[in-house]
């Protein structure tokens, strides 16, 4: 029977398909670790006091890379260029969504409203993030080999949510709420299109690594399809809704370190 479960032991249990995964993985994290860290040193005067959580968001980024690291060496693995139709991060800048690396580049205070693109671009993708995480909390929470890390990350991911609803939510109080609200749809719109991408990209590269026959790809793909029509039509309200989480301050203390993992 197919099922995510099914599906991710089979990725889990190759070396070729995990050594990709965690390559994919480990690439995103270390994107969104450079991210962030170039925003909290980026934040306008108004809003310093949020640089704190916005570093110890980078440095959770940060941690997660080094864990996916850490998977691959404890199976006497290395890591492999991460496709580029796999990268989920820069994907989205090209779409124009979240704040552009050349921007980020530059030693220029940003605006109040890059930060509200910022949270909100966070808001739209840490959604996704802990929903994946959920799952493979469901399944794999007790794993001998990822259980540790699938706990951790899952967890980070969870408060990185509630941060960004948190922070939102002030920043509407404070009169950027018609602006948040456009910015959340826009993030919302495009990230559901290049999820679907990505999927379909990384579903065709490990059916080719793990010789998935044309039937099961076949349905693999009308699955991630239909997944992307749902969100397309209701689906991403999930996304673009705020509400103030039961965790306050999410991101008020410092990161439990990749050392507590490894």
């Amino acid at each position: 029977m197919l099922s995510a479960k099914s599906l991710f032991q089979e990725i889990l249990d190759h070396d070729e398909s995990f050594r990709l995964f965690c390559s994919i993985a480990a690439g995103g994290e270390a994107q969104g670790g450079w991210e962030n860290g170039r925003i909290a040193a980026l934040v306008p005067p108004a809003l310093r006091a949020l640089a704190p959580k916005i570093a110890r968001h980078g440095a959770d980024e940060d941690k997660h890379g080094r864990i996916f690291m850490a998977l691959l060496r404890r199976r006497g693995l290395t890591p492999v260029p991460v496709p580029p139709e796999t990268d989920y991060t820069m994907l989205l800048e090209r779409r124009g969504i979240g704040l552009a690396h050349d921007r980020l580049r530059r030693d220029e205070p940003l605006t109040e409203r890059d930060i509200v693109v910022y949270l909100a671009h966070g808001r739209v993708t840490e959604q996704r993030a802990a929903e994946q995480m959920a799952l493979l909390l469901k399944h794999f929470a007790g794993h001998p080999e990822i259980g540790r890390a699938v706990r951790m990350i899952a967890a980070d991911e969870d408060n990185h949510l509630a941060y960004t609803h948190e922070e939102l939510l002030r920043l509407a109080a404070a009169g950027h709420g018609p602006f948040i609200r456009y910015t959340l749809r826009a993030c919302a719109l495009a990230e559901i299109r290049v999820h679907r991408d990505v999927s379909l990209a990384v579903m065709a590269r490990m059916g080719r690594v793990l010789g998935w026959p044309r039937t099961r790809r076949a349905l693999l793909t009308a699955a991630v399809h239909a997944v992307y029509a749902y969100e397309r039509l209701a689906g991403r309200r999930r996304m673009v809704t705020l509400g103030m989480p039961e965790r306050l301050d999410a991101l008020g203390g410092p990161t439990a370190s990749a050392h507590e993992y490894a």
